[in-house]
Order: structure tokens, then C-alpha cells, then sequence
């Protein structure tokens, strides 16, 4: 697999999270649940699931959505990091897997 298709399939799996985020951007950022300076989520992720950043993007009131993910453990992170620095879990799971699937050829009903 190309690296080309790698980052098309995972600029895919940001997008798709950006409704996600936009409804949740805000409330999660302040419950302050799940939220901490990038630089600490960031090293917790590297150092307790062998995570690293796959994805990257501009979400809901300009949050930076990163997602982390690790070919040896499977885990995978999304984050959403606000203007301030802080950084917060917007979802997680298992069985990470790259993707890059192609586009329907234009005219064909999908």
C-alpha cells in the first residue's frame, strides 16, 4: 500500500469524525474528563500503547484532530487539541487496521 493511499484513507477516518467532533468539541474540552497538555497525552499514548500519530487535521472552532495508533498493539486514539494546548480523548479502541480504499468511478451510483 502506497503511503499516498495511507494518508487518503486516514484523512478519510478524520473527516468522518469531524460531525463527531463538532457536537463534542466544545463539552468535552470543558469537563475537563479525558483532557491534559498535549505534550502528557501525547507521551502517555507512546509510552502506554506504543501509539503514534497516523492522522492530522483542522476540526469543530479550529481543535486540531490528531489520530494515534499503533500497528503492534491495535489500540487507536482520536484527539481533539484546543487553541489553549489542551488536549482532550475524543474516542479510542482496538483493532486499528490501515485502509485505502478507492473512490467509485464518477457517473456510478454508490
Amino acid at each position: 500500500m502506497t503511503r499516498k493511499l495511507k494518508m487518503l484513507h486516514l484523512a478519510a477516518l478524520t473527516a468522518a469524525t469531524g460531525l463527531y467532533l463538532a457536537a463534542t468539541t466544545d463539552v468535552l474540552a470543558q469537563s475537563g474528563r479525558n483532557c491534559g497538555p498535549r505534550a502528557l497525552i501525547v507521551e502517555r499514548l507512546a509510552q502506554g500503547y506504543g501509539e503514534t500519530r497516523q492522522s492530522i487535521g483542522i476540526g469543530a472552532n479550529n481543535s486540531v484532530i490528531e489520530v494515534f495508533a499503533s500497528d503492534d498493539t491495535g489500540t487507536w486514539t482520536i484527539t481533539a487539541t484546543s487553541a489553549n494546548g489542551i488536549t482532550c480523548l475524543v474516542a479510542s479502541g482496538q483493532a486499528f487496521e490501515e485502509l485505502a480504499e478507492a473512490l467509485p468511478a464518477q457517473g456510478n451510483d454508490a
